[in-house]
C-alpha cells in the first residue's frame, strides 16, 4: 500500500498534469470499488475545473469549483494514468510491470478533460475508492477528522509526542503506524525510521527516553523527505508522470531484508524478521535497543 511519500509524488505528478483542467465527462466503468460510486452524484462535477490537488495523510484531495472535493484513496493497487492530447499515456502512480493495453480491463473510472485529455483511475484489486465531498464539510469526514498531524509539519514535535504517549503502554512501531497519532506512515517507513533511531520496534513507548523520542521525530522527517526526493518506494515498481522511477527501495536498511547483513558496517549481526500487529517487522537485534 502506498505511504505518504508515494502519495505525495502522485499528488505532484497529477498537479502538473491536470490542475486547472475541466472535467467534461465522467465515465464510470466499474462502480464497485471499496465504496460504491453513485453515477448520478458524479454527474454533478461535469463542467467543473480542477482548482488544486492536495494530499492529506494517504488521501488525495481534488478541489473543484462549486465547493466540490473529490477524495481518492489508492488502496493496494490503485493508480492514475494521464492521457494527453496526443494519446500519450503517462504513469503517475504504482504499477506492476504491466502491459497497459492488457490491463485496460482494470480501468474503473475515466475522467474526460478538455483539450482531448483524460485521467484514468485503474485498480486491479478494487481496494481503493473515490468519493465526492462538499468543501465546507470535508474536514469532518470520518476518514479525515481523526487523523494525527502531518509528520513533516512542525506540529509533529517532541512535546506532542511526549504528551500523546503519556500513560500508554503500546509498542513504538504500533504507535508510529497509528494514523490517529501521525498521518501517512505505514509499515515500510516505520521499520526504516526505527532502525535509524536505534530503537527496537517492540519497545514500549512508556520506556522510551527523551533522546530516543527526539531521534524518532528527526529520522521520521529525514526519511520521508528523502523518500519523496527519490520518487517514493515500491516492492515492485513506481513511476511518476515524467517517467522517473521511485528508487527509495534501493536505500532500505532493514525492510524486506531478513537474514541480510546489517547495513551498519561496524555491526556483525543480521536482520531479523518478526510480526507486530500482524505486520512484518524487520530490525537488527544488535543496533536497536
Amino acid at each position: 500500500m502506498p505511504e505518504l511519500p508515494e502519495v505525495e509524488v502522485v499528488k505532484r505528478s497529477l498537479a502538473r498534469k491536470v490542475q486547472n483542467l475541466i472535467i467534461q465527462k465522467v465515465n464510470i466503468k466499474d462502480s464497485k470499488l471499496r465504496y460504491h460510486i453513485d453515477k448520478n452524484k458524479f454527474r454533478k462535477i461535469t463542467g467543473l475545473r480542477i482548482k488544486k490537488i492536495e494530499r492529506k495523510s494517504k488521501f488525495l484531495l481534488f478541489f473543484l469549483n462549486k465547493n466540490f472535493i473529490m477524495m481518492v484513496h489508492l488502496g493496494m493497487t490503485g493508480k492514475f494514468f494521464f492521457v494527453d492530447r496526443k494519446n500519450t499515456k503517462f504513469k503517475t502512480s504504482f504499477y506492476y510491470n504491466i502491459d497497459y493495453k492488457k490491463e485496460q480491463k482494470y480501468d474503473r473510472v475515466e475522467f474526460i478533460l478538455n483539450n482531448n485529455q483524460k485521467l484514468i483511475y485503474n485498480d486491479v484489486r478494487k481496494f481503493g475508492f473515490i468519493k465526492l465531498l462538499r468543501n465546507k464539510k470535508y474536514k469532518n469526514n470520518f476518514h479525515l477528522k481523526h487523523l494525527g498531524p502531518e509528520p513533516l509539519k512542525n506540529t509533529f514535535n517532541y512535546t506532542y509526542f511526549k504528551n500523546y504517549i503519556k500513560g500508554r503502554s503500546r509498542v513504538i512501531k504500533d504507535i508510529l503506524m497509528d494514523q490517529k497519532f501521525v498521518s501517512g506512515l505505514g509499515n515500510i517507513y516505520a521499520n526504516e525510521i526505527l532502525f535509524l533511531s536505534k530503537v527496537k520496534p517492540s519497545r514500549k513507548v512508556k520506556n522510551l527516553k527523551e533522546f530516543e523520542l527526539k531521534k524518532i521525530i528527526n529520522f521520521t522527517k529525514k526519511v520521508l523527505k528523502n523518500a519523496i526526493e527519490l520518487g517514493g518506494s515500491s516492492i515492485k515498481d513506481f513511476s511518476s508522470s515524467n517517467g522517473k522511477k521511485g528508487s527509495f527501495q534501493q536505500h532500505f536498511n532493514v525492510y524486506g531484508k531478513k537474514d541480510a547483513n546489517c547495513s551498519n558496517t561496524t555491526c556483525k549481526s543480521i536482520i531479523v524478521k518478526s510480526s507486530i500487529s500482524n505486520r512484518s517487522t524487520f530490525f537488527c537485534n544488535n543496533c536497536q535497543k
